[in-house]
């Protein structure tokens, strides 16, 4: 599974950086240039919850074997267009397999993980792809001197590759509880209400994939993918010790600092673009964002059921990829109409958000639960009923 999300991430972050410029070539506007990403994570959003959900009734390993099939076949679409209209309607497409992608192997891993070392485990597992993100925007960026065709046909490799992976990965079987009423649920509306956490502070990372390397090459800082490099080697340092510090110390009490650190790193963007503030601004958000993530995951999956956990995971990336898309849209206008100072503030200031409403939302949500999860995250292993 760490091979497999390595190739996904060393694949799509070759892309997801170049799009933009790709789309700009085009004759595209910078608005335009966001909403690449910012469609693609839309279609992965509004489709988690189906494709979740799906991959707990037909198995998480078709779903990523299909998946991966259709993303190669997506990347070769790219290669041969020359209109930007159309490659964004491709894209939303592409989301779709994307949110496969995702929520299935998220699924994958929490069944194999035990649940007192949960988030260890899926910081762990994290790593990989942190990574392939490490590597993949310079890779991608010089895969692009040698033309778009190229760095298209390089993905679709990667693409075959995964799916390879996929194939030989082994069927799991999950038991079922005794409880199936709520199996017949969609959406996991309790995870979905709880991880509009997520949106709050992804918001500022659609902007940080979109636009990170458009803000460096405005200020002449080399090389264009440095905040993405920079930001993939702290997530590399900092998440395995979060996993720990989460199982061990309660996932709140690792969470809400964490949320923090995101806030002041995007701020840190406000003040200039230039290799100090981006390398300043890497080192914060990047502490609290690969700190946050399978410290909440860890948080929310205590009370899931195994046989929801694909529905649930559905939940936390509609948030995250709504987040992450509407920041690539919204900034790309803001970009272009006010600069790249007020972009990076107004995503700040939403981020600034996501500590108060985690906090109200959990206490709204821990007095529904009542009494039996009244523990929840101060290290309690009860099983949810």
């Amino acid at each position: 599974m760490c091979g497999f999300s390595f190739t996904v991430f060393l694949s799509a972050f070759q892309l997801l950086p170049t799009a933009p410029f790709r789309i700009l070539d085009l004759g595209g506007s910078t608005a335009a240039a966001g909403l690449f990403l910012g469609f693609l994570t839309y279609a992965s959003a509004f489709s988690a919850p189906i494709t979740g959900t799906f991959a707990d009734r037909v198995g998480t390993r078709r779903v990523l074997i299909v998946a991966s099939i259709a993303i190669t076949c997506f990347s070769l679409a790219y290669a041969v267009m020359s209109s930007y209209r159309v490659m964004l309607a491709l894209v939303l497409v592409h989301g779709v397999f994307w949110s496969g992608l995702l929520t299935g192997s998220a699924a994958y891993m929490t069944n194999i993980l035990p649940e007192s070392r949960r988030a260890e485990g899926l910081a762990y597992w994290g790593l990989s792809t942190i990574a392939a993100i490490a590597v993949a925007p310079t890779i991608g960026f010089w895969m692009y001197r040698f033309g778009w065709t190229a760095l298209c046909l390089g993905a679709a490799v990667l693409n075959v590759i995964m799916a390879i992976i996929a194939w030989r990965l082994p069927t799991q079987t999950v038991v079922a509880s005794a409880v199936h009423h709520t199996g017949r649920r969609l959406i996991e509306w309790r995870v979905l209400v709880l991880s509009f956490t997520l949106f709050l502070y992804s918001f500022g990372y659609g902007g940080i994939t979109s636009f990170t390397a458009l803000y460096a090459d405005a200020n002449e800082v080399s090389p264009k993918g440095i905040y993405l490099t920079a930001l993939a080697i702290v997530i590399l340092v900092t998440r395995p010790m979060s996993g720990r510090l989460g199982d061990r110390f309660g996932y709140r009490r690792v969470l809400l600092p964490s949320l923090i650190l995101i806030s002041l790193g995007l701020w840190s963007l406000v003040f200039g673009g230039s290799r100090f503030w981006l390398l300043l601004s890497a080192l914060i958000f990047g502490a609290g964002f690969g700190t946050a993530y399978p410290v909440f995951v860890g948080y929310v999956m205590r009370h899931v059921r195994p046989e929801r956990r694909g529905a649930a995971f559905g939940a936390i990336l509609a948030c995250f990829d709504t987040g992450i898309g509407t920041g690539s849209i919204s900034m790309g206008w803001i970009i272009g109409r006010f600069g790249y100072a007020s972009a990076f503030g107004t995503a700040a200031a939403l981020s600034a958000l996501s500590l108060p409403y985690f906090v109200i939302a959990d206490h709204w949500l821990r007095r529904r639960r009542g009494s039996e999860t009244s523990d929840l995250g101060n290290g309690a292993t009860k099983p949810t009923k």
